[in-house]
This record gives C-alpha cells, structure tokens and sequence, in this order.
C-alpha cells in the first residue's frame, strides 16, 4: 500500500514557476493535453524550447530570447495554445542582488539587449549606472537572460 499524499512527489503535475510556454491555454490543459510531439521544440527558430521536466517543452531564456514569432503554436497539432494575437504571456524579468551594478561593476549588458528598453540605466554619483527595470515595458522575451554574466535576470509571472 502507498501513501496517496506523497503521490504527488511522482506526478507530472508540478506546476512551473512561470509558463512553460507562450500563448499556453492554461498548465492543466498543457499537461493533459501535449503529446510530447516535439513539433514546437522543431519549430523554433531561436531553439530556446527544450524538453523540461516530463518532456514537457519549455522556453529556457539562458539559451536566447523568444521573438514572439508564434512559430510553436502553429506547429503544435493540439488545442493548447491561445491566439497569437493576443498577449503571449504575464511574464517579466527580475533583477536581483547578483546584478554586478549593484556591485559597483561596470556591466550594461542586459539593457544592451532589451530592445524593447525596459531596462534602462540611471547614473549615480560615486558608483556605476544602476539598472531601472520598467515592468510595465517589459514583454517577457527573456533576452536580457542569457547575456547576464552573473546570472541576475530571472523571469517571474507579475
């Protein structure tokens, strides 16, 4: 006999810390409902979706960003994706307190990459510029991810 409470431990059910992917339907349907085809991980352009716990597909932004092409929602065979018109996602990047700035170290990469300028760099008397992320600005392409040296982006759902 097994102690169903601890069942859960084996599930596929684990629910991400933000969406695997952009335009998901919602985390039940996806896990229900995704055959593990790979068709979207294929599609890619950016070759940033890869095989995540389960082999479900997930976007890894330390690979790249996503362009919102939609190019994974076309190819997937199953209805788990919502329209391409609409918002990808509520996913944002977070800086934190790895960010070399915020160490008095010169860096400026991840602004460098943010097309969209969420992240902008506000000078400061007796120290380096210090990061300024406008959430509002951010869509959540993740590309200021994987040019961070020190590993200080992550994304968060806001």
């Amino acid at each position: 006999m097994f102690d169903r409470g601890r069942r859960s431990l084996l599930s596929r059910r684990r629910t991400p810390s933000i969406p695997r992917m952009p335009w998901v339907v919602d985390e039940e349907t996806f896990v229900d409902q995704c055959t593990r085809c790979n068709k979207c991980q294929s599609a890619c352009e950016e070759n940033i979706i890869i095989k995540g716990d389960g082999g479900f597909p997930t976007v890894d932004f330390n690979r790249g960003e996503c362009t919102f092409c939609g190019d994974c929602a076309e190819a997937c065979p199953e209805p788990l994706f919502r329209p391409t018109t609409e918002t990808a996602w509520d996913v944002k990047a977070q800086i934190n307190q790895q960010c070399l700035a915020q160490h008095n170290v010169e860096c400026r990469s991840c602004g460098d990459m943010c097309e969209v300028m969420a992240i902008r760099f506000q000078l400061q008397p007796g120290r380096v510029a210090q990061p300024q992320l406008e959430s509002d600005v951010c869509n959540g392409c993740g590309a200021c991810v994987a040019t961070c040296p020190s590993s200080a982006i992550t994304m968060v759902t806001s």
